[in-house]
């Protein structure tokens, strides 16, 4: 079960994990995958500051970033055997969109 501290834990390493991603794509000319990185990596940024202060608008953001994070992870995926900071970042982003969406959905 995903609690808040996790939640953070779990946003701040798919951040770093994406932020890894964008520097090899960008020296691979990967865009699509390198668009995708970036917003995921300021959306989970969002998600954990939110969190960290307990702001009322969590479950709508987790929401959104699990979302973010899904769509990341399956472009991430398509380059994770010829790339191993994509299979990293498909990972981290597989989890944090599992654990996003666990508290979107979780009762107020």
């Amino acid at each position: 079960m995903t609690n808040s501290k996790n939640c953070i834990e779990i946003c701040l390493a798919c951040l770093v994990s994406c932020e890894r991603c964008i520097t090899d794509c960008i020296k691979a000319g990967n865009q699509e995958c390198i668009a995708l990185c970036r917003d995921c990596a300021d959306i989970c940024a969002l998600c954990a500051r939110l969190e960290a202060r307990g702001s009322q608008y969590t479950q709508d953001l987790h929401a959104l970033c699990a979302k973010v994070c899904e769509d990341c992870a399956a472009e991430c995926s398509k380059h994770a055997s010829h790339h191993a900071s994509c299979k990293e970042c498909a990972e981290a982003c597989k989890k944090c969109a599992e654990a996003c969406a666990e508290l979107a959905h979780a009762a107020v």
